[in-house]
């Protein structure tokens, strides 16, 4: 599949773009914490049991969980900013349905359409790569892994705000309201990325994964509830692993699978893919604990005794360092790469949650400790697609963020699972009420230092990258094969060369492909006007170069890289007899 960057959809970009497309990832993240200030309050609200009020929240994450890869293939196949209008404009009419009700079923159909829109995360980074020059792309990219973060932290405050003084149902009202503007601003200034993938979506396969997803996460979710060795637990648990299974086994058959299974397993995206898991256990640690141990009566002897608002507003930091530390991420990964700030930052957030188990006694402490974690986190989470944008063809970039943004959940909802579990093993009676104890917090703050650790294992073996190359040894692209070719150019690791006729002259814009050992296409570009090209590798090993052009016969060159940051300088000179085109 070609990767390239359509130059333009790159001169149509504005400086509005990013700003745009971030406040789209903010607005769909409010929506995974827009009902936490009255999350004790719902039984009464909906008038129905705690467990069935716990749906509410629930249905959102399953949800979420299964569109994100389906719209990241679906933007891939058919465009992405029609795709992220389409996830906005779903959530949208989930939020109205919410506001306009009362009642518990219309009230998860309102909160399984808002999770629907999860799916803007990937598409949003997707449509980045395709419009957006080199300079910009990572502190763009950052910007928009982060939002996650940054709307959930900032909802937090807002919505406790808005529920403390006003009917609870304005919070939909207003999540309504912030998807239509989002809505409107991407008609109005985003335009629509060229690139498409070839081939067509893979229905089967999004049921399977749709099935097995729900299978997997409705135990993670509910267990505490139902109990971890229960017959329904278990038995989702294995129904889980067999749907899997097969589903796996099937994407690896098709033609055009939702999910590359091949490219999935590369050790760059796996390895990635995994430490995304334990970052999002990191992340929803320090929301489910903080909060609480803020809002807890001072007679408990550890609680801090604030209200629902300046709980809110003392957590609020994690997500608005987690903004600000976009730019950050861009410098250090210009000059580190992304697996040294995927590193950096996974030791930040295990100094804040290390450092936070001594931070458990004023309001001021912990908001040191949600800046010190925001960093951590900040820069973890805009590392995480720089590196899966660097790992796959562009024409996946969609489905490939999409299923790293999965991970995420999967990791905040194992999270979410574990540490209620731990808080409720732990929590002890107090005037007739069950109360969570400083031990249940503590050990929470160590299950998500031992998760970061794992998360740092894993980085330190992810393949190293190359640094990019200086401003001043850049080519000039003046078109777009030239930008292309100005592209890779900055990844080293690959071949590079000329393309020759048989008098040994360039030839310009030829069609160079790469083939790997399965005989798959790994790449290809247009050879520049002095018939240079250069295309980066995935990984060590034979390839075939194919080479063509008007004119000219193909020409096929067998080659073998050894993975390592010199490329190869293979020159590709095509035979001089004129074929017919």
């Amino acid at each position: 599949m070609t990767h390239t960057t359509p130059d333009h959809a790159t001169r149509r970009a504005g400086g509005a773009v990013v700003p745009v497309l971030a406040f789209a990832g903010i607005v769909v993240a409010v929506m995974q914490t827009l009902l936490v200030p009255v999350i004790k309050d719902l039984p009464q609200l909906l008038g129905t049991e705690p467990s069935n009020a716990t749906w509410v929240l629930t249905s959102t994450l399953l949800s979420g969980a299964v569109a994100t890869p389906i719209m990241g293939r679906l933007g891939d196949l058919y465009g992405k900013r029609r795709m992220l209008i389409l996830s906005l404009s779903v959530m949208v009419v989930g939020a109205l349905v919410s506001a306009f009700t009362s009642q518990l079923l219309l009230m998860i159909v309102g909160r399984v359409l808002q999770g629907f829109a999860m799916g803007a995360i990937p598409l949003g980074i997707g449509l980045m790569r395709d419009m957006l020059p080199r300079e910009r792309l990572a502190s763009a990219m950052a910007l928009m892994s982060s939002s996650i973060g940054v709307g959930g932290g900032l909802a937090l405050p807002a919505a406790a705000l808005v529920a403390q003084h006003t009917d609870w149902h304005a919070l939909f009202y207003g999540a309504a309201g912030l998807g239509a503007l989002a809505i409107g601003l991407t008609l109005l200034v985003v335009p629509e990325s060229p690139a498409r993938a070839k081939g067509s979506f893979d229905y089967p396969g999004a049921v399977g994964l749709s099935a097995g997803l729900v299978l997997l996460l409705l135990p993670i979710t509910k267990g505490s509830d139902w109990g971890w060795s229960s017959g329904t637990t278990l038995g989702l648990f294995g129904g889980a692993l067999a749907v899997l299974l097969l589903w796996g086994v099937y994407e690896l058959r098709v033609p055009a699978p939702l999910v590359d299974l091949r490219t999935t397993a590369r050790r760059e995206v796996l390895l990635t893919n995994l430490a995304s898991i334990m970052v999002g256990v990191s992340f929803y640690v320090v929301s489910l604990v903080l909060p609480q141990l803020l809002q807890l009566p001072t007679a408990t002897g550890y609680g801090l005794g604030q209200s629902m608002v300046v709980a809110g507003l003392c957590v609020a930091p994690l997500g608005l360092t987690m903004m600000f530390t976009a730019p950050v991420y861009a410098r250090l990964s210009a000059r580190y790469g992304p697996r040294t700030t995927l590193i950096i930052g996974l030791l930040v957030i295990a100094v804040g949650y290390a450092g936070g188990l001594g931070l458990m006694h004023a309001a001021w402490q912990t908001i040191i400790t949600s800046v010190v974690l925001g960093a951590g986190i900040g820069l973890a989470y805009s590392s995480l697609p720089a590196l899966i944008v660097g790992a796959v063809p562009a024409s996946e970039t969609g489905a490939a963020n999409g299923l790293n943004t999965l991970m995420r959940s999967i990791g905040t909802s194992v999270s979410s699972a574990v540490i209620g579990m731990v808080l409720a093993n732990t929590a002890h009676d107090m005037g007739g009420v069950t109360v969570p104890t400083m031990h249940g917090f503590r050990v929470s703050f160590l299950i998500a230092t031992a998760a970061v650790l794992v998360g740092l294992t894993l980085a330190l073996f992810l393949p190293r990258t190359p640094r990019p190359t200086p401003p001043h040894t850049q080519l000039r692209a003046s078109s777009e094969e030239d930008a292309v070719l100005e592209r890779a150019e900055e990844v080293l690791r690959g071949f590079r060369g000329r393309v020759l006729d048989a008098s040994g002259a360039p030839v310009a814009r030829a069609k160079v492909t790469l083939i790997d050992r399965r005989g798959r296409q790994a790449g290809s570009t247009l050879s520049g006007h002095d018939g240079g090209y250069a295309l980066a590798v995935p990984s060590e090993g034979p390839y075939v170069l194919a080479a063509r052009a008007a004119g000219h016969g193909p020409l096929a060159s067998a080659a073998t890289h050894a993975g390592d940051e010199r490329p190869v300088e293979l020159d590709l000179p095509l035979p001089g007899e004129t074929v017919t085109a």
